[in-house]
């Protein structure tokens, strides 16, 4: 029986968009494909209104239409999403995403006409164009960014002819995945009896051993089934990449990724080495949490096995238990927090029931002209779907800070909108432990939080050397799945700084982690662990705030820079930090290691 929860489990679609099977759905895809279509002929006019005294209106009417359509367009691409999230194996819905997708190649010719246009103009025409239209004006920032961009992009004609082809080809390998991983069943024992279930619902936190390895030959099994597609996949992926970026002025394939976050290499490169030099504290808690499990080194999956409990306490952390604690911990913060958290968990803006037929995975997805948000996932009573839970309210509050601004200064990088999720998590763990009734639930969240620590600076990162190896070596020529398992567990082993089992690693999480083969932005890895290190620094400086409105306004400002600033300006302008400086990142990890020796003194 499922249990009386007072917050609903499910989610509201239809006060969105007309639903996906009915006839006015239809209408608004045909709408919404004229709309662009008539864009596409008034940013044709662009290349040739380039004086700002006689054109600026010109340009002023263009953007002031292109924000309105695009806006438009990204709610009805969050509305399929969750039609096709909710019910992963409804072709119908597969159907009308491949057609939604289909005119994506006039938004992108759209957006390559402007950048182009954008990128002949003098910084000092465009500043003319500024100075004669207000609404030029207020998205100035916007217009610069699209100047960074048209670095990415191909001459005129070649990039048009790019996307089109990338509706049956990238984008395609990225569908193809998402039907293929919506499609898999693994075959799990269950209560003495062989069931299946969808790869979300099948966990590895079990206090049971071997449930857990058992769980996790099950579903390896199950993702093996798909390798050899996926292995195609990632290949034409990540070779359709490469060739695009052969014909443009990069260094390699890592600029693309950091000119769509706004982030200079160097910060990059001083995140990894500083983490890579600063593990041995997640080291030893890996050592002793397996020690306390009665293990000689952890596998991978016990990575998430929960600490063994005394006195009969229940690990489970149920729906409503949960939403009270977020939004408690939330008030604690910032009351504006907690009111938007408890609006969005009370007006359906959520999916959280454990059920079949739901694809793996959690996400937030912005509606911008409803100015609302709706949260994925599938809630299994855990400390861990809790964080989730938190996390993607997190990205949604970011998202509500910016409902009213200018649709082009919305647009935030990937991580600073992790910043925003991980903050999130941050302030639901740091009031966990201040309210802790024991020592012994003190140590399990903490625990909870470490793991988190180990996934971004381990997990991710062996996603990070993976990626990278393989763009090199996919330059030579495609990989076969047997490569792609092997640049896996070299990967790991290092990240992980040989912390596992020797038999205990993963080599074929390649095949099931979804970022990887997410065809719009590559590299969907990084900013995870750039937004948990940021979030945590930005965290800790809440202490030297006398009064705690005045901190909770000052994120809210970061918040609001991520849409009108590149990165490192977002965070020097708002909270003072050097993001090139080791300074900052050391000060962030300085904060795991004190959780690392809370840990280990209460241990022992």
């Amino acid at each position: 029986m499922t249990e009386a929860t007072s917050y609903p489990l499910t989610w509201d679609l239809a006060s969105l968009y007309p639903h996906p099977e009915h006839a006015d759905f239809e209408s608004v895809l045909k709408q919404m494909k004229a709309s662009l279509e008539g864009l596409v002929s008034q940013v044709a006019e662009l290349s040739t209104s380039t004086n700002p005294e006689t054109d600026a209106g010109i340009w002023g009417d263009f953007l002031t239409d292109y924000q309105a359509a695009i806006a438009e367009l990204a709610g009805l691409f969050a509305c399929l999403e969750c039609y096709c999230s909710e019910d992963a194996n409804n072709k119908h819905y597969q159907i009308l995403m491949a057609r939604l997708a289909s005119i994506r190649p006039l938004r992108e010719n759209i957006e390559t006409q402007l950048q182009l246009t954008v990128r002949e103009l003098s910084d000092e025409v465009l500043q003319q164009f500024c100075q004669q239209d207000a609404r030029i004006q207020e998205i100035q920032f916007f217009l610069e960014d699209c100047k960074r961009n048209a670095t990415l992009r191909l001459p005129k004609e070649q990039e048009i002819l790019a996307s089109q082809l990338a509706v049956d080809g990238l984008h395609a390998w990225g569908r193809l995945y998402d039907r293929l991983s919506g499609d898999l069943k693994i075959r799990i024992m269950e209560k003495g009896e062989l069931v299946e279930r969808s790869p979300g619902q099948v966990h590895f936190d079990s206090p049971e051993r071997s449930i857990r390895e058992n769980n996790f030959f099950a579903a390896n099994k199950a993702w093996d089934t798909i390798a050899d597609s996926c292995a195609d996949a990632l290949n034409h992926l990540s070779g359709t990449r490469l060739t695009i970026y052969s014909h443009l002025p990069v260094t390699d394939h890592l600029d693309a990724p950091l000119i769509y976050n706004r982030m200079q290499r160097s910060t990059l490169d001083t995140m990894w080495s500083v983490i890579s030099k600063r593990k041995q504290k997640l080291v030893q808690f890996l050592e002793k949490k397996a020690e306390m499990l009665g293990l000689s080194q952890l596998c991978w999956y016990d990575l998430n096995a929960p600490l063994p409990l005394s006195g009969g306490e229940s690990p489970e952390i149920h729906y409503d238990r949960a939403c009270e604690l977020i939004v408690n911990s939330f008030d604690q913060f910032s009351p504006d927090l907690s009111e938007f958290a408890e609006r969005a968990l009370r007006e359906r803006w959520i999916e959280a029931e454990n059920r079949p037929g739901k694809r793996q995975g959690g996400f937030c997805t912005t509606f911008p002209v409803q100015k609302q948000s709706r949260i994925f996932m599938t809630y299994t009573n855990s400390a861990d779907s809790m964080s989730t839970l938190a996390h993607e309210l997190g990205h949604a509050y970011h998202s509500y800070v910016l409902k009213d601004v200018p649709y082009a200064l919305s647009d935030y990088p990937m991580n600073l909108a992790e910043t925003a999720s991980t903050f999130a998590e941050a302030v639901l763990g740091e009031q966990r432990l201040k309210a802790a009734k024991s020592k012994a639930e003190e140590l399990q969240i903490l625990d909870g939080m470490l793991g988190d620590s180990v996934a971004f600076m381990m997990n991710i990162h062996s996603r990070f050397l993976f990626e990278d190896r393989l763009h090199q070596e996919r330059q030579e020529g495609e990989l076969t799945p047997d490569r792609f398992s092997e640049l896996m567990q070299q990967a790991q082993k290092e990240a992980y700084a040989g912390a596992l089992d020797d038999a205990g690693w993963n080599p074929q999480f390649w095949i099931s982690k979804l970022h990887f083969y997410i065809s719009e932005l590559p590299f969907y890895n990084f900013p995870y662990t750039f937004g948990y290190l940021l979030s945590l620094g930005v965290y800790a400086l809440a202490d030297t705030f006398s009064d705690p409105s005045e901190f909770a306004e000052k994120y809210r400002e970061l918040l609001i820079a991520t849409g009108c600033q590149v990165t490192e300006e977002a965070v020097a302008n708002t909270f003072g930090y050097q993001l090139g400086e080791t300074d900052f990142w050391n000060k962030s990890i300085d904060i795991i290691d004190r959780r690392v020796d809370r840990f280990l003194e209460l241990a022992e």
